[in-house]
């Protein structure tokens, strides 16, 4: 299968920056993350009333793997450098704007994981809203990982 053209500068410019770096062999199979993730979501799905923040950090987690799955497909992962915003980054250049709620859940888990201020929790409706957004990731990620070749 060809290289996924759209997006391919930015790409490379990730990679050059080391943000994104090259794998290959079993690393390159995204399909066991679409599958984690979609498990990971359930698990998400399971706290919303118990522990809203542990439910939206895990709806994050769940869109994460489902992103950085299609990545691994294209023989591309994210380094330590790049972390999450290199998988936004990358996935927002070669797939357009159909996955931008990944950029509100990534900044809003920040914000949850590292708060600035008192009240900065989530509440049930917020983790709703998180899997109900976050279930749209894995589920396109599914569709479109058996259209990608490597990089």
């Amino acid at each position: 299968m060809a290289r996924w053209p759209r997006g391919e500068a930015e790409i490379e410019g990730l990679i050059a920056r080391g943000e994104l770096q090259k794998v290959t062999g079993a690393a390159a199979d995204g399909r066991p993350q679409v599958a984690r993730s979609a498990v990971t979501l359930q698990s998400a799905a399971a706290l919303i009333e118990s522990d809203p923040d542990s439910a939206f950090i895990l709806s994050y987690d769940a869109a994460r793997q489902a992103l950085t799955a299609l990545l691994a497909h294209q023989g591309l992962r994210p380094t330590t450098k790049g972390g999450h915003l290199a998988v936004e980054q990358a996935v927002l250049a070669q797939f357009g704007t159909g996955f931008r709620q990944f950029g509100a859940l990534r900044r809003r888990r920040n914000e949850l994981e590292y708060p600035q201020w008192a009240g900065a929790e989530a509440d049930a409706d917020e983790g709703r809203d998180s899997v109900s957004s976050a279930r749209e990731i894995p589920q396109a990620s599914e569709k479109l990982i058996e259209r990608l070749g490597l990089f």
